[in-house]
């Protein structure tokens, strides 16, 4: 059945940091090979935060984001408008609940020609480049022709489709850390990320899987996700304790996902000598270490990760068969009109994952 779509959309605009608006603004209509979904939820990302706090790798002196430009890049939806061609060319329909990934691959560079298309050169990403990819945080989005697509089971639960942009993350992040039966793994924040990185990395079954965050609950939630120990680096010497437990060597592997610079230097100083460090996280400042801990006192195999390539279709899989969850890690939502509430408590401590239902 064709639904009705308005000329006019709600829809929450960037126009710069710490200015963005609540406005009615033209709802987009797809081309060829073009499709508007009606938004369902859009998770707010530490990214988003820190993009409307002013951080500088999204505003330096050639800004990254360009303005005007609708956030959010944790979304999916339901198709309710297929452009020419849009049926075949993404072997959807309509009525279908979908979600793209938040990277735009251009197709012609290196990277994309390689398969690697998570690293575009271009790296046009929905909710930062304007008209050319306006995000999730308005009542319809359009997804362009150069879209990633994946399909969600009508049996997830709506916080479950929320978090599978989060969860890919995570998980492209455990395969970035190689995690071996016999591994001591230490995850440093058990935020959104954290938590995904604490249910994927169990389903490694590490030797030991030990979780740290500031926040008691985060870590009672980690817990039950699978951690075998949890520490509060605020209240524990959480160096002393993960090296008394591994005779005094360190833990193997070392995964950042705290966004603070001294999760960072933590992680150096408490692996081990040839040990696996990843950098999953987006941190809001520079970042100052001893480099020569990675070189030549540890010569440490320090690893990135960026985004979900390539991981989408399994977190749906681990959704829809229950090993994966959103129980927990989702704590708030809110309606657009509530934006300013919704990044107020996303940025604040008693809230974990925080979703807008446009």
């Amino acid at each position: 059945m064709a639904v009705q779509i308005p000329e006019k959309m709600k829809a929450l605009v960037n126009h710069g940091p710490h200015d963005y608006r609540l406005e009615m603004i033209d709802t987009p209509r797809p081309g060829p090979n073009e499709l508007l979904i009606k938004v369902s939820a859009c998770g707010v990302c530490a990214g988003d935060i820190k993009c409307e706090a002013g951080a500088a790798m999204f505003w330096g002196e050639d800004p990254w984001v360009k303005t005007p430009v609708v956030p959010g890049h944790e979304f999916f939806g339901t198709v309710v408008e297929l452009g020419e061609g849009a049926e075949e060319f993404f072997g959807v329909k309509l009525g279908e609940r979908i979600l793209a990934e938040q990277i735009l691959p251009c197709g012609k560079c290196r990277f994309c020609k390689s398969g690697q298309y998570w690293m575009c050169e271009p790296h046009d990403m929905y909710g930062y480049q304007g008209k050319i990819a306006d995000g999730g945080m308005a009542e319809y989005m359009l997804f362009h022709k150069n879209s990633v697509i994946h399909k969600i089971p009508e049996n997830l639960s709506l916080e479950d489709a929320a978090l599978i942009e989060p969860m890919a993350c995570s998980m492209h992040t455990v395969q970035r850390a190689n995690i071996q039966f016999e591994d001591v793994v230490v995850l440093a924040g058990a935020g959104t990320l954290g938590l995904g990185i604490v249910q994927a990395a169990k389903l490694k079954t590490p030797k030991k899987l030990i979780v740290l965050d500031t926040i008691d609950a985060r870590l009672e939630l980690a817990k039950k996700f699978g951690a075998d120990i949890v520490i509060n680096p605020a209240k524990e010497d959480a160096i002393k304790i993960v090296k008394d437990l591994t005779d005094g060597y360190g833990c193997d592997v070392y995964i950042e996902a705290t966004g603070n610079p001294r999760g960072a230097v933590q992680g150096l100083e408490m692996i081990r000598k040839l040990g696996r460090f990843v950098e999953m996280s987006v941190f809001g400042q520079e970042t100052t270490a001893d480099w020569s801990i990675i070189g030549d006192r540890k010569e440490i195999d320090l690893l990135g990760s960026h985004l979900g390539p390539y991981c989408y279709p399994t977190v749906i899989d681990l959704l829809d068969r229950g090993l994966m969850t959103s129980k927990g890690v989702v704590t708030h939502s809110f309606g657009l009109d509530d934006w300013k509430k919704a990044f107020e408590i996303a940025h604040s401590t008693e809230a974990i994952k925080v979703i807008l239902k446009p």
